[in-house]
């Protein structure tokens, strides 16, 4: 099948998460034992010690891939999500919020176990994010979820690491990335989060060599994946393991490597630094979008970049405002 034909730019799978975001202090991390920028997986006991420390919240809808759907559809692309909510309040939510913004989401929601997962964010002055997840129904994932006939629809089927830590998940992944390859799709990859890195390194390096086309990393994550001592000696060692590897460097831009060589990529500074959550999500977002649209690596890492530059002003890791606005003020 032509990928022109296709009936979805693209499609992700993922963990179906309601984050919660509160301004907090060093102190509370240092009290939790938490390391500051990092994401920690809780149980639900944890999770409501957590939450009753805290102040009032501000409840949206989020989950890496999620959120990154969320954003191709917001520039105007088609895009759909796979994941699995309880059909609680939260799922509720969450299935609201991806259908609005033009996702289509069908992944029926669990009517009995664990509720939907919730991701209590800890966002500090200096704008890091610590993240504490209750993964909940969303490790219930598995292939009788998968809607492979959308799966098969998409130019690129994209995935985030945070499933590697289920095992149901890990196989409805893989199965998902086996029916877009046989249907002329592309595979692409978000590593997550250094930390999950850590613990699927085996596993990610034989994904990276095998199975994925375009790779989203962060310095950290690139790092930890090869054990590197320097950004540069990560980028060396992915270079030419994929078609694609896109590697963010929060203030520092980001470098696109593919076959034709290195491409950096300038940052986009559009207002003060306030919550760098969903920044890597929203810069594979814009990434993805032109991607599919046909445009160069460069156009590609400059909507990435831009979309990217905007989530970090707000709260929360969907934009606020109008996406299309936002590439017709500075790319237009």
């Amino acid at each position: 099948m032509d990928p022109m034909d296709k009936s979805y730019d693209v499609v992700g799978i993922g963990n179906a998460i309601v984050d919660v975001l509160v301004q907090a202090d060093d102190d509370l991390i240092a009290n939790f034992e938490l390391t500051k920028g990092t994401m920690a997986l809780v149980d639900q006991a944890q999770a409501e010690r957590l939450y009753a420390s805290v102040g009032p919240g501000l409840e949206t809808s989020g989950g890496s891939a999620a959120n990154t759907l969320a954003g191709v559809a917001q520039l105007g692309g088609r895009a759909g999500f796979i994941g699995r909510v309880r059909n609680d309040q939260l799922g509720g939510i969450f299935s609201h919020d991806i259908r609005s913004v033009g996702a289509r989401f069908d992944t029926p929601a669990a009517t009995e176990g664990p509720s939907t997962a919730r991701c209590l964010i800890l966002v500090t002055p200096d704008a890091q994010r610590t993240m504490c997840t209750y993964l909940g129904a969303s490790v219930g994932l598995d292939p009788a979820d998968l809607d492979l006939e959308m799966v098969g629809q998409a130019k690129v089927l994209y995935l985030e690491g945070y499933l590697w830590d289920s095992d149901e998940a890990k196989a409805a992944f893989i199965a998902a990335a086996e029916v877009a390859r046989a249907h002329g799709g592309e595979v692409a990859l978000s590593l997550s989060d250094a930390f999950c890195v850590e613990r699927h390194r085996e596993s990610f390096q034989e994904l990276v060599d095998g199975h994925v086309d375009i790779l989203f990393a962060n310095e950290m994550e690139i790092t930890a994946l090869y054990k590197a001592n320097s950004f540069e000696e990560a980028a060396d060692q992915v270079r030419g393991r994929c078609k694609l590897a896109a590697l963010t460097r929060s203030e520092q831009g980001s470098v696109v490597l593919n076959g034709s060589g290195t491409h950096s990529i300038a940052p986009f500074q559009l207002g003060p630094l306030l919550d760098t959550t969903g920044a890597g999500d929203l810069y594979a977002a814009g990434f993805l979008h032109a991607y599919t649209q046909g445009q160069a690596v460069e156009a590609c890492g400059r909507l990435g970049s831009l979309c990217a530059g905007q989530v970090v002003t707000q709260l929360g890791p969907r934009p606020q405002g109008s996406l299309k606005q936002l590439v017709a003020q500075h790319l237009g």
